[in-house]
Formats: structure tokens, sequence, C-alpha cells
């Protein structure tokens, strides 16, 4: 899993993957805390912006999208039950 943040591109499994603003953004936040789980709360309020007027299910919304568009590589998105999601701590290569 690549990300440049510069030029707005992931890289998954060998290929270019395209993602909206708001998924790449959620995906930056979770490769820049990985390891950690993070609530759906602070996923909204660090992503979204504390005055976003939706509730944490817009995060599960996005969480579906990612997995699907990342194919393979979206094994490494995983839910924390009763918490919210985290990103395994893999070799991955952030571009910021």
């Amino acid at each position: 899993l690549r990300m440049d943040v510069a030029r707005h591109r992931v890289f998954a499994d060998g290929r270019d993957v395209t993602l909206t603003h708001m998924e790449f953004e959620l995906l930056r936040y979770l490769l820049i805390n990985r390891g950690i789980a993070l609530t759906r709360e602070r996923l909204l309020d660090a992503v979204w912006g504390v005055d976003y007027p939706g509730d944490t299910r817009t995060v599960d919304v996005h969480m579906r999208t990612l997995r699907v568009k990342l194919g393979q590589a979206s094994r490494y998105l995983q839910t924390v039950r009763g918490v919210g999601y985290r990103l395994e701590d893999v070799d991955a290569e952030t571009n910021l």
C-alpha cells in the first residue's frame, strides 16, 4: 500500500486506485495512525471536521467503499468491534 499525498494518488497491489477526496483523507488519517484503534467519532472529527452535521455511520459507508476499491489490500483495514477501525501496522509507504 503506497500513498503519495502531493500527487493525491494511492497504489495498492501494484495498481493505481482512484479514491474520492474523503476516501483519500480517511485512508491518509488511518495511515498516519496505523496500528492504533480509532473511534468513529475521532475519524469523523479528524476527516470531516468537528462541525460536520452527519453521524458516525458516514465513516462506516466510506470504510466499505475503501475496502472495495483497495481489493486485496483492504485486508489491512480492521474493524475493532465496539470501537471503530484500525489500519494494521503494515509496511506501507506514505509520501507526506
